[in-house]
């Protein structure tokens, strides 16, 4: 099992290319299960949740190229196996996206209860629901998600979702798309990734308004075509970049980003002490040798500030000039970062979803162990603003979600080297 081991205590200083949204590229690949034609995905970041997705639809039949630079080409007209299986459901969460794609498209789905991260409950409820609304039968049975259209195509709906849901958002713009009639989505996620699902959607044909609002109208169509489409840069690992910055009291740039999508954070880290200048598609944090200041933060959906950057801003608390506090208000189970940060000095107090932080001027090196993907980036953060020598443990949380996470901190000077074990 591999591990990083981080010699830290040097402030960052360069420039770091943000890859493609993880976030965006998994719906997006399921969605190529909608096409009568071939597609063509590119800035796919190479992750370890992006391959299995990919396998996933390999076995699913749907017949892939990838080339060295990760275009990824989908031909999804041999499909011939309705079955998403445990043994790579288990490793991912967001395989429950095949869901729709596969309903829509093919009339029947078997898809196993999906798994991730453990960082608390997410129920696939509200997708079911929604889609049995629209006309599906559905029932769960011996792990797995059975789901059938028995007249041929599901139904447009108004549907109203009783919290907000990312990938509920996904699945059923992506069932809607295909669907006879109208879709109304009330209540839908906001978040950047929805719209460029929505617009990746639209490219092939479906008739989608309203993505990135509240409110999502979908005119389902008789088929979609191929066609070739760019992913988003990924704002949760420019984010993570600018923390390092911010923390090491350094000077980073991230570059081919997307400024407007990363505001509420960019807010926090000015309220941080932070120097900010933005350009078309870059973004420069500058701390000019400071020590960042506490800030407080709450999580929320988009535009609000991202619970998957909660445990980074956490490892930027823990070295601040100050008391904060970091609310969690998405996951109840995402705080197992705590105790690993405690490890290396952080003074944290846990009271429900809510740690109350006091800066430390340094961290102190330790053996530490990353229980989820984005806990792994704020253990890794620590770790280079601490003294002395941090090994992290079960880096292949950290494979999920940050291409060459080693590479690119070395380029902004970081000690750091992956050991296997």
């Amino acid at each position: 099992m591999d591990k990083l081991i981080i010699a830290g205590g040097k402030p960052l200083k360069g420039e770091v290319i943000i890859s493609g949204a993880k976030n965006a590229a998994l719906p997006i690949m399921a969605a190529t299960l909608l096409a009568s034609d071939n597609v063509t995905i590119s800035n796919v970041p190479h992750l370890k949740d992006v391959t299995t997705m990919m396998e996933l639809l390999g076995q699913l039949g749907a017949q892939l190229v990838v080339d060295e630079k990760m275009n990824v080409q989908v031909d999804a007209n041999h499909v011939n196996e309705l079955v998403a299986p445990y043994e790579l459901v288990k490793t991912m969460r967001a395989s429950i996206l095949v869901l729709g794609p596969m309903l829509a498209r093919f009339g029947k789905a078997d898809v196993s209860l999906p798994g991730g991260c453990a960082i608390g409950t997410r129920p696939v409820d509200l997708h079911l629901k929604a889609l049995k609304a629209m006309g599906a039968d559905i029932v769960v049975k011996n792990g797995y998600i059975k789901a059938q259209c028995k007249r041929g195509r599901l139904l447009g709906k108004t549907l109203v979702f009783d919290t907000v849901t990312v990938t509920g958002t996904e699945n059923i713009m992506m069932a809607a798309a295909l669907a006879e009639g109208k879709t109304i989505l009330k209540n839908a996620a906001r978040e950047p990734e929805v719209v460029d699902l929505a617009n990746f959607l639209i490219q092939m044909g479906a008739k989608i308004t309203g993505a990135g609002t509240h409110t999502i109208e979908i005119d389902g169509v008789e088929s979609l075509a191929g066609g070739s489409y760019s992913v988003m840069p990924d704002r949760i690992e420019a984010g993570t970049y600018l923390t390092a910055g911010a923390l090491t009291r350094g000077q980073v740039t991230v570059k081919q980003v997307k400024p407007d999508n990363l505001l509420s954070m960019l807010c926090k880290f000015e309220e941080a002490g932070a120097a900010i200048t933005l350009g078309e598609d870059w973004v420069t944090l500058d701390m000019h040798g400071a020590r960042p200041e506490a800030v407080s933060i709450s999580t929320a959906p988009y535009p609000a500030f991202p619970t998957d950057m909660q445990a980074q801003f956490m490892a930027l608390n823990a070295v601040a000039d100050g008391a904060s506090s970091v609310t969690e208000n998405i996951f109840e189970n995402r705080f197992m970062h705590v105790q690993e940060l405690q490890r290396m000095g952080a003074q944290i107090r846990l009271n429900g979803n809510t740690a109350m932080i006091t800066g430390v001027e340094r961290l102190t090196g330790a053996p530490v162990m990353a229980t989820d993907l984005r806990a792994s980036a704020g253990l890794i953060l620590a770790g280079l603003a601490a003294d002395g020598e941090t090994h992290v443990e079960r880096i292949y949380h950290v494979d999920r979600g940050y291409e060459r996470i080693e590479e690119k901190f070395s380029m902004l000077g970081a000690d750091i080297k992956r050991r296997s074990e």
